[in-house]
């Protein structure tokens, strides 16, 4: 049945960026769909905890900072020590930086890109490594973003690391494949989030924006418990290099 292939009882997805917003729905998401779960933040995340293991799975919390890729082996490690593998990889954990072009610090540009592109990668090589260890496959899903396709204003280092996402979940997906292993990404529209809390506080911006998305309205952490449960699952088995928006229409505009 079509549904048996969205099960994921006794998988064990690492999602990144998990305490709060985007993270933790996706985290509740996977865990609703059978999958226990290696959270990763570099706070606590409590309330994430408590839900997933409400559900019944269960969590195992790793607080890392992942603006550098030093916690990576150990991240990986840990999941392995105490799950006994690895199936699902969820690179969320992001940040952003808001300022003119003309005003831009390195220091901006450096963090984001450090933390959304360069760890991306090298934790889903290191992923797809644990993954071609245990010769069982795997599941890695990157979250990109409508800056994958645009240009936006006042973050330019944003935009560099989300489209370097999509070039970079294209370019593993072409060489992990073989290997049974799916690299896709999920590139949320306008959604309500710490990252865009400064946007919806300015009223006439949030007004701007939320004129022009489609569905008339921001997205919610739950708008992509859909889209990360598919391609988490059996049923995205010959889905490679997807770039999947779930941004209200606001690409098709």
């Amino acid at each position: 049945m079509i549904l048996d292939k969205f099960n994921l009882a006794g998988k064990v997805a690492i999602v990144t960026g998990c305490s709060t917003g985007l993270g933790q729905g996706m985290a509740i998401a996977l865990a609703e769909a059978g999958a226990d779960i290696v959270g990763v933040d570099y706070v606590e995340a409590t309330e994430t905890a408590a839900r997933v293991r409400g559900l019944g799975r269960r969590f195992l919390e790793i607080e890392a900072d992942l603006l550098s890729i030093a916690p990576i082996p150990g991240i990986i490690e840990q999941a392995v020590t105490n799950f006994g593998k690895i199936d699902i990889l969820v690179n969320n954990a992001g940040i952003i930086r808001r300022a003119e072009v003309l005003e831009f610090s390195e220091k901006d540009w450096d963090d984001v890109l450090n933390i959304n592109l360069k760890t991306v990668f090298f934790f889903s090589q290191a992923a797809a490594r644990q993954f071609i260890k245990q010769g069982t496959g795997g599941k890695i899903i990157n979250i990109a973003s409508m800056l994958s396709f645009q240009g936006g204003i006042r973050v330019p280092s944003y935009t560099a690391s989300k489209s370097g996402v999509a070039g970079i979940t294209r370019a593993m997906a072409n060489e992990l494949a073989p290997h049974g292993i799916n690299v896709n990404a999920i590139a949320p529209g306008y959604m309500v989030t710490n990252n865009t809390a400064p946007l919806r506080a300015d009223e006439k911006r949030y007004t701007e924006i939320t004129a022009r998305i489609p569905a008339g309205r921001w997205g919610q952490p739950a708008d992509l418990q859909g889209a990360v449960v598919f391609l988490a699952s059996a049923a995205s088995d010959y889905v490679h290099g997807a770039i999947l928006p779930v941004d209200g229409g606001w690409l098709a505009r």
